[in-house]
């Protein structure tokens, strides 16, 4: 269920991880080049053995899940007003 991301988060490193229970809904591939909305000032948290540093969001209704993505591209690590 779970998926490992790999995301440019605007971070002085390289790229962060993040652990997501969306493999059910989506698949690896679908997800590359997408601009995602993301909560990184979390704790690191451990899922399963794995750490994932964020979190992704993500609406759900029934058996549909959608993750929230930017209408226009924009810059790694913009804030959220």
């Amino acid at each position: 269920k779970l998926l490992i991301l790999k995301i440019d988060a605007g971070d002085v490193v390289e790229c962060r991880q993040i652990v997501a229970g969306i493999r059910n809904y989506y698949k690896p591939e679908d997800l590359i080049g997408k601009n995602i909305v993301i909560v990184n000032n979390l704790a690191p948290a451990v899922l399963r053995g794995v750490e994932s540093h964020g979190m992704l969001l993500a609406a759900k209704e029934e058996n549909n899940l959608t993750i929230v993505t930017t209408e226009k591209d924009i810059k790694p690590g913009s804030k959220i007003q």
